[in-house]
């Protein structure tokens, strides 16, 4: 079995920003483990641009964010494996992993990062009636089609959910010369930043349909049409709203889920709410020495965002690695409902700790208040804060190091 100091699994923005930071902290004996023919992740595939604005101070599209990282990797020599399938992580770091060249192979890590992004939700979990025609895709999916492959999914498109994929898949579409007829969303606003909104419905004329939905799928071998219906408070469909779209394709934008198989194995503790694990201020697990960064962790807007945290968890990790150790504290974190949940879940060193959360609903005039019982540590005045966009807050020890659970909450003037 080979022994290597820290596996990282993944090779996308998370997997190599971490890779690069733990090198940088004086760990030599790493190795990134990426399942597709090259690094990248998803943003192979993102050929848009609006990336790096936080991180480079510049527009880059998917693919120039990428390979400013990769150009590190390989600056750095920092050794990967391509093609490379994880089967398996034990909570004492036994990496089971397989690939052509070498079949099934055991790696013992020190340390594990986790890194293996998110996977988007598919159509067998929304129950929509109807046959089950070609030419129903995921948005990410049409994506792939379109930007890497040169296939048009089709040329009617309806999109159902306004989640950013699903936006920015709207405008490709229609760039590529398809008709989109109406992006329905069953929530009263939408679940994508608001740039995209501008940007791939409104400079296009691309309707968008807030509280609908899509009720009925018609067409035997090929999609041939679509009924969408309004929706009540109770996000019912309201029959007498109905309205049939006649289109060849149906792309999905309904959610992105952590993909956390491997996570199961390592019997790491995952959170109710962003379906990722459960982290302290370094992006470490209830497992010890296992730490997960990215959208593996909790689904990010911003890739910017996705290194910042794969940093800390590379620098973490490569603390964890050397034996270093800071003054500890046990400080769980709460969130209050109008917060949905906050990443880190819980506080165990005293130092500044960047907390990131994100809210249910479009709140106008909002105070965001974090709480040691009855005592206000934290407030902070906010114009707007809405669920398609996570914010976040810095806390200093002084306001955690004598509590042992801190509340989020959000007061709406």
């Amino acid at each position: 079995m080979k022994q290597i100091d820290l596996v990282i699994i993944g090779g996308g923005p998370a997997g190599m920003s971490a890779a690069v930071a733990a090198y940088e902290s004086g760990v030599r004996n790493l190795l990134i483990l990426e399942r597709d023919a090259h690094l990248g992740g998803i943003l192979q595939q993102c050929i848009h641009n609006g990336f790096g604005l936080h991180r480079f101070g510049e527009e880059l599209t998917g693919p120039e964010y990428a390979w400013r990282y990769e150009k590190q990797v390989r600056e750095l020599e920092i050794p990967y494996k391509l093609n490379t399938m994880v089967l398996d992580i034990t909570p004492d770091k036994v990496v089971t992993a397989t690939n052509s060249e070498e079949g099934i192979f055991q790696i013992q890590a020190k340390a594990v990062i986790l890194a293996m992004g998110c996977r988007e939700r598919a159509k067998g979990a929304l129950n929509i009636a109807g046959t089950r025609p070609a030419g129903i895709y995921s948005a990410g999916t049409a994506q792939k089609f379109v930007n890497l492959k040169g296939y048009m999914p089709g040329k009617n498109v309806v999109i159902l959910g306004s989640g950013d994929i699903g936006l920015i898949m709207a405008r490709r579409m229609t760039l590529e010369g398809a008709k989109v007829h109406a992006v329905c969303e069953l929530m009263p606003y939408s679940g994508g930043l608001a740039r995209n909104i501008e940007q791939c419905l409104h400079d296009f004329d691309i309707p968008l349909k807030l509280s609908h939905t899509v009720v009925g799928i018609h067409g035997k071998e090929r999609l041939e049409g679509v009924t969408i219906a309004k929706v009540d408070e109770r996000r019912r469909p309201i029959p007498e709203t109905s309205e049939y779209i006649a289109c060849d394709t149906l792309l999905l934008s309904v959610g992105l889920i952590p993909e956390n198989e491997l996570s199961k194995t390592a019997k790491v503790e995952l959170d109710r709410v962003t379906s990722g694990a459960v982290v302290d201020q370094d992006r470490q697990t209830a497992v010890e020495g296992i730490y997960a960064c990215g959208n593996v962790l909790h689904v990010h807007d911003l890739v910017d965002y996705v290194s910042e945290e794969a940093e800390i968890a590379g620098k973490s990790a490569a603390a964890y690695i050397n034996g270093e150790s800071a003054e500890g504290v046990d400080v769980s974190l709460k969130a209050d409902g109008k917060i949905r949940y906050t990443v880190p879940q819980r506080i165990t060193q005293k130092k500044d700790v960047t907390v990131y959360f994100r809210v249910a609903d479009v709140y106008r005039n909002v105070t965001v208040k974090v709480k040691d019982g009855d005592t206000v540590v934290f407030s902070r005045k906010k114009p707007k804060v809405a669920p398609g966009e996570m914010e976040s807050i810095t806390l200093k020890p002084e306001m955690f190091e004598n509590a042992k659970e801190l509340s989020f909450e959000l007061e709406v003037q």
